[in-house]
């Protein structure tokens, strides 16, 4: 049997319920708990965050953007064919997950009381429908060639709604405008005032008439890699080897390069934060620790009376604490896991979209992040709980044992 582990079970099991025993132990158990909880949480929300914000991103453009070189920033496009071998042999080239072609061209929306200047994007059968669905409010994404979808702020400021018409003009070098009537088939929103303000959806094979393309000519190519992760390292390099010299690739990194900038801030600010957490709740434990010695100084001097070396005391405590590390643990991940299913499920906390780009809290579920929290808080704290016991040695069995 195993003595150290014996009498800190007996402890756990004979600790009377509004003893001072029964309430330090309560608040060691609801300190490990509240620091689980918070971990978990902070984690589930800052991943869920980063996530949204990316596929955002990534629905606009992908991962890699491909243009005619020398062309920066700019809506009038120098055409790309699509008779190329990155288009062509895209499944068989090995980073590529997805590519789709596109189109850009300037415009103005007009209704009986209002102007907008605008952007239409014009895409293919090849766009990523599926990626963007989560963007759309009302209606569907545009598949017809008569018809757009817009952004909720534009349907505000020009009083729109899915199955109205509106008039697009376009002015191109300086010959007289051309305009369509067309109907909006459906309504996005990213929150993200750089899409949302502009870009309006349409057909590729409408803006390839109106500038007189063929359509084997498109403004550029979006590709998403398989491993994102790896986009600036490996990945961007292994596309660049099958571009032609007048091509220009331009990463999604690097063209929102301060909304990355700001994501990665935010995980250090994580980290620092989870740091002060795990901070204040080792304090915790010693501090319950050091009462719990204190209040069983008695006790200790007798078992050192009795033949008990310093070391199988010392385990005593240490697994005392450990059952309370174990027991906040369980506490925490419950609560922590429950917070997050209501509010994945039944979003309740509300952002202002237009600061976060987002109307409620996002959570994501990473089982690893979840696992590596519960690890490491265990590890950390059981380690701390060795200082505490070191005043054990200290103690000795006569004065123990007459102390009050």
């Amino acid at each position: 049997m195993n003595f150290p582990l014996f009498i800190a079970r007996r402890l756990e099991k004979n600790t009377l319920k509004g003893s001072f025993s029964a309430i330090v132990t309560y608040i060691a158990i609801a300190g490990i708990a509240i620091g689980v909880f918070i971990m978990i949480l902070a984690f589930a929300i800052l991943e869920g965050f980063q996530t949204k914000i990316k596929d955002k991103l990534f629905s606009f453009g992908g991962h890699i953007n491909v243009t005619q070189r020398g062309l920066k920033d700019s809506y009038q496009e120098v055409p790309l064919s699509t008779n190329t071998h990155i288009v062509k042999d895209k499944k068989s080239i090995e980073p590529i997950a997805h590519l789709q072609v596109y189109a850009h061209q300037a415009g103005v929306l007009k209704t009986e009381d209002e102007v907008m200047g605008i952007v239409l994007k014009g895409v293919g059968k090849d766009f990523d429908y599926t990626g963007f669905q989560e963007n759309m409010r009302a209606g569907k994404f545009v598949n017809l060639e008569k018809e757009i979808v817009i952004s909720q702020k534009i349907a505000q400021k020009l009083l729109l709604k899915v199955g109205d018409s509106v008039r697009i003009f376009f002015v191109q070098n300086q010959k007289a405008p051309r305009f369509s009537k067309l109907a909006i088939s459906g309504i996005y929103e990213t929150g993200m005032e750089e899409f949302d303000e502009r870009i309006v959806f349409g057909d590729i094979r409408f803006i390839q008439r109106l500038k007189n393309w063929a359509d084997t000519l498109v403004g550029g190519y979006e590709i998403r890699v398989k491993n994102f992760a790896q986009l600036d390292s490996t990945e961007v390099y292994k596309v660049l080897e099958h571009l032609t010299y007048e091509m220009r690739a331009e990463t999604v990194t690097q063209k929102f390069l301060p909304i990355f900038e700001w994501l990665n801030l935010l995980d250090k600010n994580v980290q620092i934060f989870l740091g002060l957490i795990l901070i204040v709740a080792s304090i915790n434990i010693i501090s319950i620790l050091l009462i719990l010695i204190m209040e069983r100084v008695q006790m200790i001097g007798v078992l050192k009376a009795i033949g008990a070396t310093d070391a199988q005391i010392r385990r005593i405590f240490i697994f005392k604490g450990v059952l309370l590390i174990l027991r906040g643990m369980v506490w925490g991940n419950v609560l922590s896991l429950g917070f997050c299913n209501l509010q994945y499920y039944y979003p309740f906390i509300p952002l202002d979209a237009e600061n976060y780009y987002m109307h409620t809290v996002p959570i994501a579920w990473n089982w690893t992040a979840f696992l590596g929290v519960n690890v490491l808080v265990f590890i950390t704290v059981s380690i701390v709980l060795l200082l505490p016991t070191l005043a054990i040695s200290r103690i000795q069995p006569i004065r123990a044992i007459r102390f009050d």
